[in-house]
């Protein structure tokens, strides 16, 4: 469970995103703090994961707020909700470490986005003591190799039909032919046929011949 403290001078923004972070599993609201001195009292005897820290506080800027705490919580994460749009406090912001920086008022499917985002974080962090670059790839929300847009595909071969294929196959663990592919596909057996070679020569598919009971031998597609 992550615990989280709202930290912000109108009270009715508070219980807004208290309601909102309520919907989402995992997340626990454990309090709300209407002042920057009222948050130090509440974190001293209370355990906080994680902050949402509006900028303009009545007795302390956030940001200020946010970097005084990290030197002696270190292990807090902050999630910046403001109406500021001045990019000092973002640069300032993203220098003391904040997850996030949202600008109000803020949308409730982005706010539960950013904390699904920060949630996913956690649970890798927390999911094995050896680091590979797959592992912070997700971290850090980088696309591995094999997911990341074609930009030079050949000709002949259109990106969102070579999706649908790499889609279909994942259904078919027995394989297809390129007669079965164009049926699914809706298209020819040599459309088909040119898309599946194509991933048979980047290494995403095999072929293998398969011989029936008569005729020629037919070429069968399978996943790797």
């Amino acid at each position: 469970m992550i615990n989280v403290l709202i930290v912000e001078d109108d009270f009715r923004i508070a219980d807004i995103h208290e309601s909102i972070l309520a919907g989402i599993d995992g997340i626990n609201v454990v309090g709300k703090a209407l002042r920057a001195e009222g948050s130090w009292q509440f974190i001293e005897t209370n355990r906080v994961d994680l902050l949402l820290v509006d900028v303009y506080m009545p007795d302390q800027l956030g940001i200020d707020l946010v970097i005084e705490l990290k030197q002696k919580y270190p292990h807090l994460d902050v999630i910046m909700i403001t109406a500021a749009r001045d990019t000092h406090l973002l640069k300032k912001s993203i220098n003391a470490g904040i997850f996030y920086y949202l600008i109000k008022p803020v949308q409730f499917e982005k706010l539960k986005k950013v904390i699904e985002v920060y949630k996913d974080k956690k649970e890798i962090l927390a999911s094995t003591d050896v680091v590979d670059q797959a592992m912070l790839d997700r971290i850090f929300r980088m696309p591995s190799p094999e997911n990341r847009p074609n930009v030079s595909l050949p000709k002949g071969i259109n990106e969102l039909t070579l999706s649908k294929v790499l889609e279909i196959m994942k259904s078919l663990p027995d394989g297809v032919t390129a007669e079965e592919m164009g049926e699914r596909l809706g298209a020819s057996r040599t459309t088909a046929r040119r898309y599946m070679e194509h991933l048979v020569s980047t290494g995403k598919m095999k072929a293998e011949l398969e011989y029936g009971i008569v005729g020629r031998p037919e070429r069968k597609y399978f996943n790797r």
